[in-house]
């Protein structure tokens, strides 16, 4: 990847976004939380390893990164083609770099979940907007280099699943399978960028909830996984297939289920073309769940990049167009009216003129381990 040209690309469709908005600057705030470093890396080249760090954006000259004094040698530097400034607190930094520009109106990305309480304090007096969904629009239609960098992460995550079902039997534990896939995805270079988790229930039905994969858990005959990763240059991807034992017979409830998802992947297809809307998405792939009775308790899916959730997010009321080359992680969570049975399986997809792509190629079935 040339990444003066790419960081060129997205410095301009973040100004551009910026223009609309009468700002004078944006501060992209990224942290190592899991799955919100990535925007710090979009408009940097940097990777955050540990703390934190703000992408200063002016409308109009050079951008900068800031660092907390004490991550002078954590992580690697040289990577960012950007002036790099450290600060006991970088908050009093930008505060003063703005006041000195004359800077009013300020976009920040992360301002509800990322950025620390004392530079949010520091900034006070500053016309502080919050951006998310501006900056996430802004970056949600990818270049050629950055869709090899997902294909390449959706061929990481799919072999990662392959290697999970090879690994799966009844009676083991969910961190012994589990550790299987993450193995490969260290060895593929995703490093901790992994949110990998199991949905447990009965032999015959999952139940909603999302769990950690720990050496006491003990599957049973079905299970769900959940795996994203991010495979070397750093874009989260979705993959992922219900799986059961061979003995097992899933509940009707599940099989039902299960019609509804054939039924949404084939209406993805059609419905995620450029031009639709995502409430257009939405009501096209949710059809089947709710002709069904099941209400949807995770989002039905959302554009993702290098954070592992952006906007816009497809779901009911949400007017914004779908353009080729967006990428859209989709993942309905069914769920039961008495609450207990669950299906959630996962796919990335490409949108392009004339409907969606799944980028990988895993048969939407529940998968049968052997």
């Amino acid at each position: 990847m040339d990444l003066a040209a790419e960081l060129a690309r997205r410095h301009a469709n973040a100004r551009a976004a910026m223009a609309e908005h009468d700002l004078d600057a944006l501060i992209v705030a990224g942290s190592e939380y899991s799955g919100f470093e990535g925007a710090v890396t979009y408009m940097s080249g940097f990777q955050i390893v540990h703390r934190y760090a703000y992408v200063v954006l002016p409308a109009d000259g050079e951008p900068f990164v800031v660092f907390p004094t004490e991550a002078r040698y954590v992580g690697e530097h040289g990577t960012t083609p950007l002036e790099q400034v450290l600060h006991a607190r970088p908050g009093e930094h930008i505060a003063d770099h703005a006041r000195g520009a004359g800077w009013k109106r300020i976009g920040v990305y992360g301002l509800d979940y990322i950025m620390t309480v004392r530079d949010y304090q520091a900034l006070a007096g500053l016309d502080l907007v919050s951006f998310d969904v501006e900056f996430d629009i802004a970056r949600a239609v990818k270049s050629e280099a950055e869709l090899e960098s997902v294909r390449d992460s959706v061929r990481i995550n799919q072999r990662g699943f392959e290697i999970w079902y090879e690994a799966y039997v009844p009676g083991k534990t969910a961190a012994e399978v589990m550790a299987a896939a993450e193995e490969y995805f260290i060895a593929e270079g995703c490093g901790r960028l992994t949110m990998n988790m199991v949905l447990t229930g009965t032999d015959t039905f999952a139940r909603p909830e999302f769990k950690i994969a720990r050496s006491d858990e003990i599957l049973g005959g079905f299970v769900l996984p959940s795996l994203e990763v991010a495979g070397p240059g750093m874009h989260w991807v979705e993959v992922s297939r219900a799986v059961r034992a061979a003995d097992v017979d899933p509940s009707d409830e599940t099989k039902r289920m299960m019609d509804a998802y054939v039924e949404y992947f084939d209406a993805a297809r059609t419905a995620m073309h450029a031009g639709a809307t995502c409430h257009d998405v939405h009501t096209a792939v949710s059809k089947g769940f709710s002709d069904r009775g099941y209400q949807l308790g995770h989002v039905t899916g959302h554009s993702i990049g290098m954070t592992m959730i952006e906007f816009p997010k497809v779901g009911e009321g949400s007017d914004v167009e779908l353009q080729e080359n967006m990428v859209l992680s989709m993942h309905p969570h069914a769920i039961a009216a008495d609450g207990e049975g669950c299906l959630y399986m996962q796919d990335t997809w490409l949108v392009t003129p004339s409907g969606g792509v799944p980028l990988a190629d895993l048969a939407m079935e529940i998968w049968v381990a052997s």
